[in-house]
């Protein structure tokens, strides 16, 4: 973070832009088309949201980076706000996890006090401040839309679109909505290089993906690989194989 405060937002915009870093939530949006929007959009405050409405049956991977590595987190919202121009961020967390609400809050606290986070966070009159929000259980709020609507203090429905929320997001401001994991690895590319990144995986589907997996497994895990692995490639190398074999 550090190093990419030292350059300019465009800098780092084109840094993501180049690693090829797209939505992790499952829409796979190109992450530095999506900020970018956000940062030429007219109108004030801007806003970062990181979605943590964790609900899809069997995948656990988002509680995991936040429960393990929360500062990770801050972290690549702390980016996402100043490529953006953004000077408040909104971690939308899943209603069950009460013990993850305590992790992120203690470390924000943390970020607080470091001086990471507060009126001048990007420097004399630049401010960036994030805040914990508990959704109420509702699993359509992990629709970005639906999101923005609940974080509102309104019925969690999905908005017609458009307007997207990069003109139009909370409160009618422009707003990015990313996913955690998605956001938690940007601090990796901002160390390692956005070459790095991009030479993982396969050609318009770069990087690395945390998979969860569950069920009928000897080994239940979340495991980072590179995207285009086979899903049985994932199940026998580090799930142990189907339970019973998989002629069973």
């Amino acid at each position: 973070l550090a190093r990419a405060l030292t350059g300019s937002p465009q800098d780092l915009l084109e840094s993501i832009d180049a690693s090829g870093l797209a939505g992790r939530g499952g829409a796979g949006f190109p992450t530095g088309r999506k900020w970018r929007a956000v940062a030429e959009a007219e109108g004030e405050p801007k806003t970062i949201v990181c979605n943590a409405d964790e609900g899809e049956p069997g995948c656990f991977k988002d509680r995991t980076l936040m429960d393990y590595d929360p500062h990770a987190v801050i972290e690549g919202m702390l980016a996402a706000g100043f490529a953006t121009g953004a000077t408040r961020g909104f971690i939308y967390l899943r209603y069950e996890y009460p013990e993850t609400q305590n992790i992120l809050e203690r470390a924000i606290e943390e970020a607080r006090a470091e001086g990471l986070l507060g009126s001048e966070a990007f420097g004399p009159g630049r401010p960036f401040d994030l805040w914990v929000r508990r959704g109420a259980g509702a699993y359509i709020c992990g629709e970005e839309t639906g999101l923005l609507e609940s974080l509102e203090g309104k019925k969690g429905l999905p908005r017609l679109k458009p307007p997207f929320p990069a003109s139009a997001g909370l409160y009618g401001k422009p707003t990015t909505v990313s996913n955690v994991e998605t956001v938690a690895v940007v601090p990796t590319i901002l160390r390692r290089g956005a070459d790095w990144f991009a030479s993982l995986g396969k050609p318009k589907n770069t990087g690395t993906k945390i998979f969860s997996i569950s069920g009928h497994v000897n080994n239940p895990c979340n495991v980072e690989e590179e995207m285009g692995i086979s899903l049985k490639k994932l199940i026998e190398t580090y799930a142990g194989g189907v339970k019973g074999g998989w002629d069973n």
